[in-house]
């Protein structure tokens, strides 16, 4: 690609990324024109439309868009520092560990006596996971890492599995399984408050791996060579992927393949370097979970609204199967 197209990428995708939310502020149950929106924004007065801007829809955009940046960032780094195209944000078994958290705080009750518990209890499933999976895979490498993240993501949704057979009550049960599959309905701003200093430290470190992704896309050795820290990067880019992973799980459950799908959007637009992916991924993954929460807002599938992380599971599965295919053609 020339310099000019990469040049304009990232301008263009925080277009999208403002279209897309403004969109938002529009769609659902009931839809506003735009100059109601805008004048809900800087109007003082207690309206109806005010009311479903500031109080509703508004902090469901800001979650959408640090959530959705967050997994492409992520997503973007994994892929560069593991040199695997398949590489995504539940690869350490954060995602696991965070949503068994929050099914604990659902199955014993506390969700029902504090809101924000299933999110405190999710951080603390997700960066207990992160924790043992980098302390079990210590001096081992890339591969001692997947093999410990993927035991780890194992046991967790044996955890999950098992409240839900458990369940005292099929309220329970409907609250977990409604977890599982990924929602911002119902998200306020303290919900916002409670992830955003997560995901600006998160993204901060993982920004900081850019240069070492790009060494590191010639091998370890070569990148050692070259001065990088490789365990250093590693470390950084793990402690950034569970701050972030776990804290967007902690509020708005398992959100599937924004991680795999986003960097793979704009891979080619950026001549394949990963250290230039990072900025347009987290750009992609907000758009993409911007405009599926639209979607799920708007389609209705027999009587009965989609969930954020269906309706994405049911485009990225696809995409997914198209990329290990497209993988193995490469591969010789």
């Amino acid at each position: 690609m020339t310099d000019a197209t990469n040049r304009w990428l990232v301008p263009l995708l925080v277009a999208l990324l403002f279209a897309s939310g403004a969109m938002s502020l529009l769609a659902g149950t009931v839809w506003l024109r735009a100059g109601e929106a805008i004048g809900a924004l800087i109007s003082d007065r207690p309206t109806v439309a005010a009311l479903i801007i500031t109080d509703i829809r508004l902090p469901r955009v800001v979650l959408g868009v640090m959530i959705g940046g967050i997994l492409g960032l992520t997503g973007a780094c994994l892929q560069g520092l593991l040199r695997n195209p398949l590489a995504e944000p539940g690869l350490l078994g954060v995602s696991a560990g965070a949503s068994f958290g929050a099914v604990i705080a659902i199955y014993f009750g506390f969700a029902a006596s504090f809101t924000l518990a299933s999110p405190l209890f999710g951080l603390a499933g997700g960066f207990a996971t992160a924790g043992i999976a980098i302390l079990l895979s210590r001096g081992g490498g890339t591969l001692s890492l997947i093999l410990a993240g993927s035991a780890l993501s194992s046991i967790a949704s044996a955890g999950v599995i098992l409240a839900l057979n458990l369940a005292p009550n099929p309220y329970a049960a409907y609250e977990i399984m409604t977890w599982l599959m990924g929602s911002l309905v119902d998200r306020s701003w303290d919900h916002v408050q409670l992830i955003a200093p997560f995901i600006i430290l998160s993204g901060g470190l993982l920004f900081l791996t850019r240069r070492s992704l790009d060494a590191l896309a010639l091998g370890e050795a070569q990148a050692e060579s070259l001065g990088i820290n490789v365990g250093r990067t590693r470390l950084i880019a793990l402690l950034g992927t569970a701050l972030g992973v776990g804290a967007a799980t902690a509020v708005a459950g398992i959100i599937g393949f924004v991680g795999l799908v986003a960097p793979h959007l704009v891979r080619p637009l950026v001549s394949h370097q990963p250290g230039r992916i990072l900025a347009p991924a987290a750009l992609a993954g907000s758009i993409l979970v911007t405009l599926a929460d639209i979607a799920t807002r708007t389609l209705v599938l027999g009587g009965m609204p989609l969930n954020l992380g269906v309706f994405i599971s049911m485009i990225g599965a696809p995409f997914f199967l198209w990329l290990v295919l497209h993988v193995r053609k490469r591969t010789p």
